[in-house]
């Protein structure tokens, strides 16, 4: 049964995706405050989806740590829901992201629109100056940047893998970073077309200041959430 509303969900889910990028269209030629009305709004249909069919909600702690204005958010990656369930709960979020897929059409030409932010993994020293300039851009707009220190997709519960990113943004921002643990993993699991049933918890921890020496901010980045992703895995029950 589970199947059938997995496969029910993601069927609904990428024609949603594709209804919205063609009847909203229209406003990327309009104001950029416009589009991401629509964004955020195609967020919250495709997680009212996800609960309505797989039986599958969200639940959102930890708002309050979420500075007002210019600051980092630094996720855990476990699944493609957080790529999106996150855009309504910031104001105007710059999410970090692999090149790639700038050259979708419809969705590239709408995260240029959003003033997304595209990474050349494959071109690392570049990539990384790139990353800085444009996230840069984006805090002296008020924005959120939204980057994932691993990169990709990581199980739940494999051993951590911080890259060199969200450190960098960190150094040279002078911006709170605020962790975001999550167990979205569990529910959604990477590569795979089954949803489960339960509940996915994001979890906002309390912001790292700007200022911390390199490695001072790196450990609590770190011990906050392998931490607290650990605590959110284990309390989890399908």
């Amino acid at each position: 049964m589970q199947a059938i509303r997995s496969a029910l969900f993601n069927a609904l889910f990428y024609l949603n995706l594709v209804m919205f990028m063609l009847v909203f269209s229209p406003l990327f030629f309009g104001p950029r405050s416009s589009a991401l009305w629509a964004l955020k709004l195609w967020a919250r249909s495709s997680i009212w989806l996800l609960e309505a069919i797989a039986r599958t909600r969200l639940e959102v702690r930890g708002r309050d740590n979420i500075p007002k204005g210019s600051a980092i958010i630094a996720a855990k990656h476990q699944s493609l829901f957080e790529t999106f369930a996150v855009l309504p709960l910031l104001a105007d979020p710059a999410i970090v992201f692999k090149r790639e897929l700038m050259m979708i059409p419809l969705f590239g030409w709408f995260a240029r629109k959003f003033r997304m932010i595209p990474v050349d993994r494959g071109a690392r020293a570049t990539a990384l100056v790139k990353l800085i300039s444009r996230a840069d851009e984006a805090v002296r707009q008020g924005r959120q940047v939204l980057i994932f220190p691993e990169g990709t997709r990581r199980a739940p519960g494999a051993p951590p893998d911080y890259k060199a990113g969200a450190m960098a943004l960190y150094l040279k921002l002078g911006v709170p970073c605020v962790p975001l643990a999550l167990n979205s993993g569990l529910f959604w699991p990477r590569r795979k077309f089954m949803r489960y049933p339960g509940t996915i918890i994001f979890e906002f921890l309390p912001a790292i200041p700007p200022g911390l020496a390199k490695n001072e901010f790196a450990e609590r980045l770190e011990h906050a959430l392998e931490n607290k992703t650990a605590e959110l895995l284990a309390g989890a029950g399908r």
